[in-house]
């Protein structure tokens, strides 16, 4: 299992990402980049999962990366845009 694995996902969400996501952190470039490094992130979780779990999993800020268990040889792969503002308040640490 490869990154190539799972180019039709990959695809689509670089097209969904140009078409509707806006992120001030990531240019449309930087986020193939980032798709593909979190894919090879989520394989390796996936394949060095511990054996009761189903989940394969790797994230950042923008985007999380979901491999899934199935019955067949290849994993469902969900790519999720992670929805966030850069004006969200930060709420401060209670002092103890």
């Amino acid at each position: 299992m490869t990154v190539k694995t799972f180019q039709t996902e990959i695809t689509e969400a670089l097209r969904s990402f140009e078409k509707f996501i806006v992120c001030l952190d990531k240019t449309p470039e930087d986020f193939a980049s980032s798709v593909t490094s979190l894919m090879e992130k989520a394989i390796k979780a996936y394949q060095n999962r511990a054996e009761n779990l189903r989940h394969g999993i790797a994230l950042d800020k923008q985007l999380t990366i979901i491999l899934s268990q199935t019955e067949g040889e290849i994993p469902l792969c969900g790519i999720y845009f992670n929805l966030s503002s850069p004006y969200h308040k930060k709420i401060a640490a209670k002092k103890k």
